[in-house]
């Protein structure tokens, strides 16, 4: 059996030494949230701090400015933080097999969800497109002194205009039908 009496000593790099860590308010700079945030980060069990200084303020370490800018990005992606508490809870139980893969699927199901959300948000601008593009003529073509009331079907824009796609757009159809109500 090896001798090991006579190796050094290495220090345990989970545990970062004191000129690596910052306050919370160092922390909140750095990762652009606000001391409270952090604070709730805590509550939740989000976040831990590394350890405590002689005069009991909370030190992180740099892992903590991941942790946070991890979690900003998940909630960007739409998850609440009662969400991205309950997959934090489980991590430590559970093999890295499991919990990769459960992290995989959540992932996925997020881009999911963002894909449809972009094509939503493509026939949106689509429809504001053909929107402004009917509205940009009625300035060439509508009389000073026609009230909105008058245009339940404009007989003044050219048929190329009024044609797009073989309909007004919705969003004009929607606030002409409102001005004509009583």
């Amino acid at each position: 059996m090896p001798d090991h009496t006579h190796l050094p000593v290495l220090p345990d790099s989970s545990v970062p030494d004191d000129g690596d860590l910052m306050q919370v308010g160092d922390l909140a700079r750095e990762s652009g949230k606000t001391v409270r945030a952090i604070h709730l980060y805590e509550e939740l069990a989000l976040l831990r701090p590394a350890r405590r200084s002689k005069g009991r303020y909370r030190l992180y370490g740099r892992d903590a400015l991941h942790r946070i800018r991890w979690i900003s990005k998940l909630q960007e992606i739409g998850f609440s933080l009662p969400e991205i508490q309950a997959v934090v809870k489980e991590l430590p139980t559970e093999t890295a097999q499991v919990a990769t893969g459960r992290i995989r699927e959540l992932y996925r199901q997020k881009l999911d969800e963002t894909r449809a959300q972009m094509a939503r948000l493509a026939g949106l601008a689509h429809e504001l497109e053909a929107s402004l593009a009917y509205l940009e003529t009625c300035g060439d073509v509508c009389e000073p002194h026609r009230i909105v009331a008058q245009c339940t079907s404009c007989d003044l824009h050219p048929q190329k205009i009024a044609c797009i796609e073989g309909h007004v757009p919705e969003l004009v159809l929607g606030f002409r039908a409102q001005a004509k109500a009583p």
